[in-house]
């Protein structure tokens, strides 16, 4: 999710953050997971997004992530922050991508100007530009866990930077990070090797992953394989992007009946990671609605913990009705608003327009949240 709960330097820290995350706190969570920080301000999401700014002084920003991972563990709750580079998605900037290959936002002229004018074409990294976002994210990692975090969770999912490098799609490079499903996987292994240098033994250290970026389940497991073995705690499955919104807007296609029982959108996938990595804790997000849901997913075997994002923003204490037998199941549902997509959105032929509607909701939901208990 994207809270936009940062100052304009970038920081965490300000009451309505602090508010926010309290609520989360104080909800039953057994984990919480921060929303994206960036770990470059040159390489932003959105405006608003928390980022890991060297340009200010890091006592500075010490002191404002130590009030951030304060109000996180609140009654005791573990948090951890999400840390992420955008690549090519970040608007009206000059982006890094693996390869110079624009996005794909639709056919047709309106989507063409959207992304000239917002996006453009991605400059190719060169290595020097490699080798510091793999030193950002152990940076960022570093501070995570010296403000009072319990780890991090580097997203390599919903086509940001990792995702980019991992996707023969987006990726065409012939050196040592492309042409083969290892060597695209390079800077994913290079960049938890780092994090895990930057960090104390006891850290915990996730990978979130996404369901739909790879054209061949068979060169993602062999991908995720070598991730795991350079230091991850546990694997996030999940789904989704700009060009390829999922579940995120009206404009999707229907959902199989079969996932809509299982509630899980992205269980099979899941399921195939599982069968190749039975010892890797799973989290599964993504549209899980009941207990009976979840409790299913848990003890078929799918996933070790559940993920529940929109939900939460919803009902901060969703976990303490989830987790109390005596509420019945109809007082203990996952709600998660479906935000319908504006009525022109259909004519503009941009796949993520009604995702946009819909992030923007909960959004401002979120700055709801912070602002009624601030």
């Amino acid at each position: 999710m994207a809270e936009r709960l940062a100052d304009k330097e970038g920081l965490p820290g300000g009451k309505q953050c602090l508010a926010t995350y309290s609520e989360w706190a104080k909800g039953g969570w057994g984990l919480i997971i921060s929303g994206n920080v960036h770990i470059d301000p040159a390489h932003p999401g959105a405006p608003g997004d928390f980022t890991v700014n060297r340009d200010v002084p890091r006592e500075k920003t010490l002191a404002a992530w130590k009030s951030w991972a304060s109000a996180c563990s609140l009654n005791g709750t573990k948090s951890i922050v999400q840390i992420n580079h955008p690549g090519r998605q970040a608007p009206f900037v000059k982006s890094l991508a693996p390869s110079p290959i624009p996005l794909d936002l639709g056919k047709g002229l309106f989507p063409w100007l959207v992304r000239s004018l917002v996006y453009g074409t991605p400059k190719e990294m060169t290595q020097a530009d490699i080798d510091d976002v793999v030193t950002r994210f152990a940076e960022a990692a570093k501070l995570s866990v010296e403000a009072g975090f319990a780890g991090v969770e580097i997203h390599a999912a919903h086509g940001y930077l990792l995702a980019q490098f991992l996707s023969p799609l987006s990726n065409e490079r012939t050196d040592d990070y492309g042409g083969s499903p290892l060597a695209r996987a390079k800077i994913v292994v290079d960049v938890v090797k780092a994090v895990r240098k930057a960090v104390p033994a006891g850290a915990c250290v996730g990978i979130k992953v996404n369901s739909t970026d790879h054209t061949d389940l068979g060169d993602f497991i062999t991908q995720l394989k070598a991730i795991v073995d350079a230091g991850v705690d546990f694997v996030e499955v999940s789904g989704g992007s700009i060009e390829d919104p999922m579940f995120s807007t009206g404009l999707h296609t229907t959902v199989k009946a079969s996932t809509k029982a299982r509630e899980a959108f992205f269980i099979d996938f899941a399921n195939a990671i599982r069968s190749e990595l039975p010892d890797v804790p799973i989290m599964l997000t993504g549209g899980f609605r009941t207990r009976q849901g979840m409790e299913a997913a848990v003890k078929g075997g799918s996933c070790d913990l559940v993920g529940l994002a929109r939900p939460s923003v919803i009902d901060p204490a969703l976990p303490k009705k989830v987790l109390d037998t005596s509420i019945p199941e109809y007082g203990a549902l996952a709600y998660a608003k479906r935000i319908e997509a504006w009525s022109w959105a259909k004519y503009t032929g941009i796949k993520a327009v009604g995702m946009g509607a819909e992030t923007l909701w909960y959004t401002n939901q979120i700055g709801r949240l912070g602002a009624a208990n601030n």
